[in-house]
């Protein structure tokens, strides 16, 4: 017997989207590309909400 959610559910859909910013092992941050503290550039901030990169865990936003 199957359970009744898995009719419904559906793979989340990945998404192609392009940060403006990598991380930056050394730094241990991510950076833009021009070098700048990614955190620091408070209109990109306000563009994307968020700067978290994937080095931590995925499913807890405070790593």
């Amino acid at each position: 017997m199957q359970p009744f959610a898995l009719n419904y559910a559906r793979p989340a859909a990945e998404l192609a989207v392009a940060t403006p910013y990598v991380y930056d092992s050394g730094l241990q941050l991510n950076v833009l590309v021009d070098g700048r503290i990614a955190a620091c550039d408070h209109a990109l901030l306000r563009e994307v909400g968020t700067t978290t990169s994937t080095a931590g865990s995925k499913t807890h936003f405070d790593d």
